[in-house]
């Protein structure tokens, strides 16, 4: 881990860094100035000109690197990265609790838990941080960017570790609501359990064979013509998981554009959320031992009904 940075967060993001390598087997320096190391190793080279230019580019102590500053080892550089324009998110995230520990947030679909790849200012973290003015908020656990629901963040960090540990120990009782086709031979309630691995690159996870890592008990709730509505309630987190297992049952979940097969969309294309919906979480807070139940407000879609989502353009579900 590096250690707390010397630059304030910019809105509502931490600083990035990067930490220089030592000599190479031959005792020999790989870079004669900073500016070479950090043209080399950062991608958007014409940015770091610039910055450098800026005194944008700091050290541990928050002075600036100079253009002409030999390499220095083992040494780290703190900086704010030049963002690229998002496509703003066009639905609102609501609190639905808070307390000097917690923060509970009803997240809607699109929206990302925190920063990764091109998604990065239109993500919940991001936007709660700047709107409650709470700089060390952090999410406890997360949600998928197309999966809409019950988020919850830890306010400071002297309480990440108590709180992760609940969802990483599994003492957190999660349901979703999910929208999909109605099988009439399929019988409910049934719990799938397998293996799910998702590997490296790869867009979709797999069911593969070996010893099971997910469990979802899935229940049929409602019927509505071809459709139906289910309560999912994960026994595991695997990535996708609920996705996948309703597409293994023949039921991918309307407005998913991954399972069964993958459906380019385009990034400010909102017009078909995915019809799942984190609907409840329930656990014991490990501060105070209280017990912590929030529900999501967010309505589910039907296909064909009020407007709601095409199957045509949402062929599958998680």
């Amino acid at each position: 881990m590096p250690p707390r940075s010397p630059l304030p967060q910019r809105h509502g993001l931490d600083a990035a860094w990067v930490r220089t390598p030592g000599a190479n087997q031959h005792g020999e320096l790989p870079w004669a100035t900073m500016r070479e190391f950090l043209m080399d190793r950062l991608p958007a080279r014409a940015h770091v000109a610039d910055m450098l230019e800026a005194g944008e580019f700091v050290d541990q102590a928050g002075r600036p690197w100079s253009e002409s500053e030999a390499y220095r080892p083992h040494a780290f550089v703190w900086f704010h990265r030049r963002l690229a324009p998002e496509t703003p998110v066009p639905f609102p995230i609501e609190v639905l609790a808070a307390n000097e520990r917690l923060v509970a947030v009803d997240k809607p679909h699109f929206l990302a838990t925190t920063p990764r790849g091109a998604h990065v200012m239109e993500t919940a973290l991001v936007k709660m941080r700047v709107a409650l003015d709470l700089p060390q908020l952090a999410p406890a656990h997360r949600l998928d960017r197309l999966t809409a629901g019950v988020l919850v963040f830890t306010t400071r960090r002297e309480y990440r570790g108590a709180y992760a540990g609940v969802f990483q120990s599994g003492g957190a009782h999660k349901t979703y609501d999910a929208v999909a086709a109605f099988d009439p031979d399929l019988e409910f309630p049934q719990r799938i359990s397998n293996r799910i691995e998702k590997h490296r690159g790869s867009l979709q996870a797999q069911i593969v064979d070996g010893q099971p890592n997910a469990s979802t008990l899935v229940e049929l709730v409602e019927v509505r013509g071809r459709f139906a509505r289910y309560r999912l309630t994960p026994a595991t987190g695997k990535t996708h998981q609920l996705r996948l297992h309703m597409a293994s049952l023949g039921l991918p979940i309307v407005g998913d554009s991954l399972y069964p097969s993958v459906v380019d969309v385009a990034p400010d294309d909102f017009g078909a959320p995915l019809q799942l919906v984190a609907r409840s979480l329930r656990f014991v807070d490990p501060i105070d031992q209280a017990v912590r139940e929030f529900t999501s407000k967010f309505e589910l879609e039907w296909p064909g009904v009020h407007g709601g989502p095409s199957t045509d353009a949402a062929p599958g579900d998680p």
